[in-house]
């Protein structure tokens, strides 16, 4: 009689049953416990097919408990999140905008390309002025994209939050409000209804600073439509020095419902 090998058969069978014993009686957080001493056990006692049996059963056991190894989950590229762009890869005019106004602004011309580049698209869209969204962005808040007035607007373009939240929905709530191109559109639009309800672009310039029922805007629409010439200028190739003075201009007579400037 083969006395060792039928002990350690045996054994293997206990091993076997004792595995499957304990995946069918333990379905709570002790069991990893329970299995952890019971294959310490097997590991110190049995014989080496013994042990590797129990590794076998445990293995197995345990990836029936976690189920399918999840995914890690990737993270998002830092470049996939920056607002910026080369302002070498933008059409001339546009560039030409962006390196002045990074020159004006003391702010990075890489940013500063990607507003640039959404400006001029929206502008596209809007049939409103990129220039003139670009002014708009530089005397409300100096391209700052966190900005917040003592009222409560906030972001590029110094959009009244509590008043056009509304407008955030789609893009993701109000905290997208210090996303700069999610400003950026925002205020477009506010900037399109307030021309609207206006029939003017400096009537809607009062209504977008919250002076249209004041006398006077404190030089508001002044200042954005100086802004909006040298800009004009800049992206035409002329030399304008970002510290150039102050020429305050007039409305022409709209041309394709789009209001022009003129010179005094």
């Amino acid at each position: 009689m083969n006395t060792p090998g039928i002990i350690g058969s045996a054994m293997q069978t206990f091993a076997a049953d004792l595995a499957n014993g304990l995946l069918a009686i333990t379905h709570n957080g002790f069991a990893l416990l329970g299995l952890g001493v019971v294959f310490v056990g097997l590991t110190l006692t049995a014989r080496p097919e013994v042990r590797e049996l129990g590794e076998v059963q445990l293995m197995g056991w345990l990836q029936a408990r976690q189920g399918p190894v999840a995914e890690e989950a990737v993270p998002i590229e830092a470049t996939e999140r920056t607002t910026a762009v080369d302002p070498k890869e933008l059409p001339q005019q546009q560039a030409n905008v962006a390196y002045w106004l990074s020159r004006k602004y003391r702010v990075a011309p890489e940013p500063l390309g990607a507003l640039v580049a959404e400006a001029y698209a929206l502008g596209q869209k809007t049939k409103l002025d990129p220039t003139l969204i670009l002014a708009i962005m530089a005397v409300e808040s100096g391209f700052n994209p966190f900005a917040q007035s003592a009222m409560g607007a906030q972001g590029l373009m110094q959009v009244m939050t509590k008043i056009h939240g509304d407008k955030y929905e789609n893009f993701g709530g109000v905290m997208t409000a210090f996303d700069p191109l999610t400003n950026l559109r925002v205020g477009v639009k506010v900037l399109q209804e307030c021309i609207a309800r206006a029939g003017s672009l400096e009537g809607g310039l009062r209504h977008y600073v919250g002076a249209a029922n004041h006398d006077g805007d404190n030089g508001y629409a002044g200042k954005v439509l100086a802004e909006h010439l040298r800009l004009q200028s800049v992206a035409a190739g002329k030399p304008v020095a970002p510290n150039a003075p102050q020429i305050v201009p007039v409305l022409a007579p709209p041309a394709d419902g789009v209001p022009s400037l003129d010179k005094v």
